[in-house]
């Protein structure tokens, strides 16, 4: 079985001081390719490095939103050129969370728009966080489609929203991704969101070092335990868990055009 973690933070604290272990835990399950998320400015140069280090670890350019008010002058041109390198596949993580509202939603419509234009620029997808945030969020990607054509490029992340926003975010082009939330006991209604999504539009990602999936909970999240959401994703959905893990896979190259298997 070959898997893909298509969102995981392997520079964060938890990871960061057993990186090697962690990506040979993972491989031993059957993870074939990681996607390192970059959330501030200041992590750029490590996530790269990371991924220069490992040919299954690719990287990603942008600011997540709490960061906004810390990223004040943070444009496309930025974002844009540092997306160049050959490792970086992807922009983001970006978006709006009104949840816990770090910074103004001005500053976050304002930054979410730089990466927009940063993807629409590069032809490279977009990572979305939203929270809270589903009217301004579809309203963005809405008029974001109109400017290309009808279509965003883009993946929904850790998606926790409704499922008016998942069938929304897929009639623009968005793919859907899921996370170990979907294991949690409380998470029913997201279960039926998750069962009713279209096998070519489902990713699956651990977001660790957070949000460990059952039977890991209390753990330190890590890439590893993908395999056990796309095992309960699949009991979920009652599809064979190799045709969702090749499903997965392939959705990912599919949307990620610039990673090599």
């Amino acid at each position: 079985m070959k898997l893909v973690d298509s969102h995981c933070h392997l520079n964060y604290e938890g990871l960061e001081e057993r990186q090697d272990e962690v990506l040979e835990a993972a491989r031993a399950r059957g993870v074939t390719a990681f996607l390192n998320i970059s959330t501030r400015k200041s992590e750029w140069d490590k996530i790269v490095a990371t991924a220069e280090r490992n040919d299954d670890v690719w990287a990603t350019i942008g600011i997540h939103p709490h960061e906004a008010d810390a990223h004040p002058d943070l444009g496309t041109a930025e974002l844009v050129a540092k997306s160049e390198h050959p490792r970086v596949i992807g922009i983001g993580e970006c978006g709006l969370d009104y949840y816990y509202d770090k910074s103004d939603r001005a500053a976050q419509r304002e930054r979410f728009e730089a990466h927009i234009e940063a993807s629409q620029e590069t032809g490279l997808p977009l990572i979305i966080h939203t929270r809270d945030a589903e009217e301004d969020t579809a309203e963005i990607l809405t008029a974001a489609a109109k400017r290309q054509g009808g279509a965003v490029n883009a993946v929904l992340h850790c998606f926790t929203g409704s499922r008016e926003l998942a069938e929304k975010g897929m009639e623009l082009g968005c793919y859907v991704s899921m996370s170990g939330i979907v294991t949690f006991k409380n998470a029913q209604e997201l279960q039926e969101t998750a069962k009713s999504l279209p096998l070519d539009r489902l990713l699956v990602e651990t977001d660790s070092p957070f949000l460990a999936p059952v039977p890991n909970r209390g753990k330190t999240c890590e890439p590893a335990f993908v395999a056990d959401t796309a095992a309960f994703l699949a009991d979920l959905r009652g599809e064979d868990p190799e045709i969702l893990a090749d499903a997965t896979t392939a959705n990912f190259y599919t949307l990620f055009g610039k990673a090599t298997r």
